[in-house]
């Protein structure tokens, strides 16, 4: 793994936000129950070090959705509650990075590197994970950081939140970004 300090790399983190806390909503079924206690440690290293932290909060334009500016799901959860000096991105779409600011806030502190934790790994993580590849980021997913749910086939067969974590993570690797888990990037850095 190639991630130091002096790559003065980026914490991208997605989406942890309290609407996700409602599991039957989002499918029923959850994988990685500690991926937000995850995520927290790698927040207060990242502060310790004084790196460079963003706080990406999905806002759905669906009146309905967990995530919509109105409904209380939509606030950070408070394991990871941004500090008034970390930069805070709002997005309506998958990627956090259209529609948004990130890549020019990113390129203005000349940052080449980003480690990105959250929610849901098929979903933003996967789209945001592409995307800071395809823009040339040295991009690393933690895969203990991020977790999803299950999710019905269009056939309607079960396929269970452990499955589509796995084969987003296995869609992304060597190919978009290095997978990692929150103890390598611990010992890394």
């Amino acid at each position: 793994m190639a991630l130091s300090l002096h790559d003065n790399p980026a914490l991208l983190l997605i989406d942890i936000q309290q609407g996700f806390d409602d599991i039957a909503y989002w499918g029923g079924q959850r994988n990685n129950p500690d991926a937000e206690t995850k995520a927290a440690a790698l927040l207060s290293l990242w502060r310790e070090k004084g790196l460079p932290v963003f706080h990406v909060q999905h806002c759905s334009t669906t009146p309905v959705s967990r995530l919509h500016p109105s409904h209380p799901g939509n606030a950070f959860k408070e394991i990871v509650k941004p500090m008034a000096d970390e930069h805070v991105i709002q997005k309506n779409v998958n990627s956090a990075f259209i529609g948004t600011d990130l890549k020019e806030r990113l390129d203005k502190a000349n940052i080449k590197t980003v480690v990105i934790v959250g929610l849901t790994t098929d979903h933003c993580i996967s789209t945001t994970t592409r995307m800071a590849g395809n823009l040339g980021y040295e991009t690393f997913l933690v895969s203990d950081a991020t977790a999803t749910f299950a999710k019905k086939g269009v056939d309607g067969q079960h396929y269970s939140a452990e499955l589509i974590h796995a084969t987003a993570l296995a869609s992304l690797n060597e190919e978009f970004a290095t997978i990692v888990t929150t103890d390598t990037v611990k010992q890394s850095l």
